[in-house]
């Protein structure tokens, strides 16, 4: 089933979805249905609804940039796939109201067509976003980068079992210990295993760089790569302008951080619900802004898509090296 067509009723058996596992919540009753899933309220008008907060208060802005994908993509033929967007945070947004997107049909060509889509809460832009979409065109001129070498998502701890020994530790200050609890009870719709955990030693080494397996929670199945490129736009704004943090965080604490734009390419078919290495790096941060480039991964080597992010950093001093 795909995310741009009206759900189906699965009752009565099926084909592929029987593989689905019930205990890790089937992916569409949790992003697909609900968060990726718009309602149309008039041609090119759809309200989208929200599943996971930050505790920031503020919308995520993948859900944002998934949700304006999925509307764009039903503006347009079958026959094309998005290979770029871009898009500008305007206003924070209010998890306390939906949004609208506003689907405009700049141009329809015969290889590449452009939308525009305006997300508004209470009557103001909060957010706006351009996709570009091309039918599929062969190519003898090809090459990528080659993917880092890192272990296999098997071979790595998820993040329940990272803070697990830190939980456990009864000399755990009390604030750290309500911060990791908090971490380990966000219902977030992703799966993660980091490369390189962060020990206390690296806290003053830090690169700003860092690398990641990610993928959905549940199945969704081979689908269409509309689908499978609406779930990666939700999953590529997550934990990504803090790279540009990691070589400072040992002297500064966030004051306020919040992405500003956000672009993607998409290079090759890929599954949101199989594990991808998301490869982050930020050559540059000043004035208060932190610029950070990504590349995601599939498992077999092939460069799937790139990212790019800037965002404001404003920080304050750390008034004491209390460490976990």
């Amino acid at each position: 089933m795909s995310i741009l067509k009206a759900p189906e009723d699965k009752k009565g058996g099926g084909d592929s979805d029987s593989d689905s596992d019930d205990s890790s919540r089937d992916l569409r009753s949790v992003l697909v249905t609900s968060v990726l899933n718009l309602e149309p309220l008039d041609e090119d008008l759809f309200r989208g609804r929200h599943y996971w907060v930050p505790t920031t208060q503020r919308l995520f802005g993948g859900q944002i940039v998934g949700q304006a994908l999925v509307a764009a993509a039903k503006s347009v033929s079958e026959d094309v796939n998005v290979h770029s967007l871009h898009c500008y945070f305007v206003r924070a947004g209010d998890p306390k109201v939906p949004v609208l997107y506003q689907v405009e049909r700049t141009r329809t060509g015969a290889s590449f067509s452009v939308r525009s889509v305006k997300a508004v809460q209470h009557g103001k832009p909060i957010f706006i976003f351009q996709a570009s979409f091309q039918k599929v065109q062969p190519s003898p001129v090809q090459h990528q980068f080659s993917m880092p070498t890192v272990p296999p998502p098997e071979e790595l701890l998820d993040h329940e079992a990272l803070i697990g020994p830190y939980l456990r530790d009864p000399n755990l200050q009390e604030k750290y210990r309500v911060g990791l609890n908090r971490i380990t009870a966000q219902e977030v719709p992703i799966e993660i295993k980091i490369v390189s955990p962060l020990t206390l030693g690296q806290l003053q080494r830090m690169e700003p760089k860092q690398m990641f397996w990610v993928r959905v929670r549940g199945y969704i199945g081979e689908g269409d790569i509309k689908m499978h490129c609406c779930v990666a736009a939700y999953i590529s704004d997550y934990a990504f302008l803090g790279t540009a943090l990691l070589p400072h965080q040992w002297k500064y604490k966030v004051h306020f951080m919040a992405s500003l734009d956000h672009s993607m390419w998409f290079h090759a078919p890929f599954r949101a619900d199989q594990w991808m290495l998301y490869e982050f790096e930020s050559h540059w941060a000043g004035g208060s802004r932190g610029l950070v480039h990504g590349r995601l991964w599939r498992q077999d080597g092939v460069l799937a898509a790139s990212c790019a992010q800037e965002g404001v950093i404003r920080v304050k001093p750390r008034v004491s090296n209390s460490k976990l």
